[in-house]
C-alpha cells in the first residue's frame, strides 16, 4: 500500500510541530509589498509582518500559490514514494486550488497519484481537516480512504472570527456576505464567518469585550451535543484575546484538543491586525 503525504497551504494556520510530526508539506502564499514578494511563513513571518503593517503607508496584497510551486511540492514527495493529498483553502477565496491543478498537469509522471480537495474554509477550520486526515495517514489509512475523509471532514469545521474592521477585507475583495455590515459605528465590532467556502456575517456586537464572548457562544451552539471537539484559537497581533477566548471556550465544552496559533502574513493582510478568532471540529 502507498503512503500518503498531505500537502496544504500557508494559510492553514497549522502550528510548526504538527506539520513536522505528521509529515504536511506546506506551499506558501504570496505577499506582495510595494516592490518586493514574499512567500507567507518563509520569507515573513506573523510577527514581523503585524509589526511592518503598524507603520506601513503601502498595504500590502496577495497572490495565491505559483503553480511552479505546486509543482514542486509534487514532484519531491512523489520522488519519495508517496502518493499525495493535497487539501488548500477554499476555491472561493483563492486560485490556489487551480494552481494546484496545474502543478499536477504540469507533471511529466505521477498525475495519477496526486489528488486535490477544496476544503471550501481556510486558517484552522481547514488546519483541523488536513491535521485529520494526516493522522489517518500517518496509521496507514489508504489514498481512497483519506480522500474520502477529507471529503467528509469539512462538514465537521467551522469558524468565527472578529475583526476591527471590515475594511482589509473590502479592500483585498474578501468581503462577501459582510458588505451589508460596511460602514456600521466604529464601535461595533462585525464576527463573520466561513459559510460554503465564502465570508458571510453573522452579527455585529456592541464592544470587543461582547463580540469576543459571543465568539465563544457561537462555537458552543455549533458544537453542541458533538464529539470529539477540537478548538483552535486565531490571532492577529491580539494574542491575548485570542487566549481568553480558547481559555473560555475550552472550560465551558468537553475539549479534546486545543491549539493556539497566529494568522499568517497573507490570512493577516485580509483580516487585519486586531482580529481574533475561533475555528472548531467537532463530531469527527
Amino acid at each position: 500500500m502507498a503512503k500518503v503525504a498531505l500537502v496544504t497551504d500557508s494559510t492553514s494556520s497549522l502550528p510548526t510541530e504538527y506539520l513536522k510530526r505528521y509529515n504536511i508539506t506546506v506551499v506558501p502564499q504570496v505577499l506582495i509589498w510595494g516592490e518586493k514578494m514574499y512567500e507567507d511563513g518563509i520569507d515573513i513571518q506573523p510577527d514581523e509582518f503585524y509589526q511592518k503593517l503598524s507603520g506601513a503607508k503601502v498595504i500590502p496584497t496577495t497572490s495565491q500559490v505559483s503553480v511552479i510551486n505546486m509543482k514542486n511540492a509534487f514532484e519531491q514527495l512523489l520522488a519519495e514514494g508517496y502518493e499525495i493529498l493535497g487539501m488548500f483553502l477554499s476555491s472561493k477565496l483563492s486560485g490556489t486550488v487551480q494552481s494546484a491543478v496545474q502543478g499536477r498537469e504540469s507533471l511529466s509522471a505521477g498525475k495519477d497519484k496526486v489528488h486535490i480537495v477544496d476544503t471550501e474554509t481556510t486558517s484552522m477550520s481547514m488546519g483541523f481537516q488536513v491535521l485529520t486526515v494526516a493522522r489517518a495517514a500517518s496509521e496507514g489509512a489508504s489514498t481512497s480512504e483519506c480522500k474520502a475523509l477529507a471529503e467528509k471532514a469539512h462538514t465537521s469545521t467551522g469558524i468565527f472570527f472578529m475583526v476591527d474592521t471590515l475594511e482589509f477585507l473590502h479592500r483585498g475583495g474578501r468581503i462577501g456576505g459582510a458588505q451589508r455590515l460596511l460602514g456600521t459605528a466604529l464601535n461595533l465590532k462585525p464576527i463573520l464567518t466561513v459559510k460554503d467556502g465564502k465570508i458571510e456575517a453573522v452579527e455585529r456586537v456592541r464592544t470587543k469585550g461582547k463580540a469576543l464572548d459571543r465568539l465563544v457562544e457561537l462555537v458552543s451552539e455549533h458544537t453542541k451535543g458533538k464529539n470529539p471537539i477540537r478548538l483552535a484559537s486565531l490571532s492577529a497581533n491580539a494574542e491575548a484575546d485570542a487566549k481568553s477566548v480558547l481559555t473560555a471556550a475550552s472550560l465551558s465544552l468537553q475539549v479534546s484538543e486545543n491549539i493556539a496559533t497566529e494568522l499568517s502574513p497573507v490570512l493577516g493582510t485580509h483580516t487585519g491586525p486586531g482580529t481574533v478568532g475561533i475555528a472548531y471540529m467537532a463530531g469527527l
